[in-house]
């Protein structure tokens, strides 16, 4: 009888920590599905600027030690874009993301390749990337809320 109780009490707290998981991380568009967003689903997405200018397909996911969704990594001729989650819009249904940036805004991001990845976590690089979407890092947002 204890064992069954501590199993029920291990799988209800299990289903709690994933529930919180995806509350504090849903992920914003139209066609948003219910349950889920699958990496699979995500990679290949094609992601478009301001006007319906392409800037290229999602190529990469950047989570964090917590899991934690933090950056897409957007393709585009070779070269690499750093793109946190909160600048994207996504249409699930149409497969595609809209960032809320112009054109020449976006051409003005760094770019880099897969053989030298940036250090996504260091402070200079967070802000400086956050920026260029008028964003400010998570941390400093949660800082900003109290």
């Amino acid at each position: 009888m204890l064992r069954t109780v501590l199993r029920s009490a291990s799988a209800l707290s299990l289903l709690a920590a994933a529930a919180a998981l995806t509350l504090g991380q849903t992920p914003t568009g139209t066609g948003s599905p219910t349950t889920a967003v699958r990496a699979k689903s995500l990679l290949g997405t094609t992601v478009t600027l301001q006007g319906g200018t392409k800037a290229g397909t999602i190529e990469d996911i950047v989570l964090s030690n917590d899991g934690v969704v933090d950056y897409l990594i957007v393709a585009e001729g070779g070269k690499l874009v750093t793109v946190p989650w909160d600048a994207v819009n996504f249409n699930y249904q149409k497969r595609t993301a809209t960032i809320n940036l112009a054109p020449e805004q976006y051409r003005r991001i760094p770019t880099y390749t897969a053989t030298e990845y940036p250090q996504y976590y260091s402070p200079t690089y967070r802000t400086e990337v956050y920026k260029y979407y008028n964003l400010s890092p998570a941390k400093v947002r949660r800082l900003e809320r109290r």
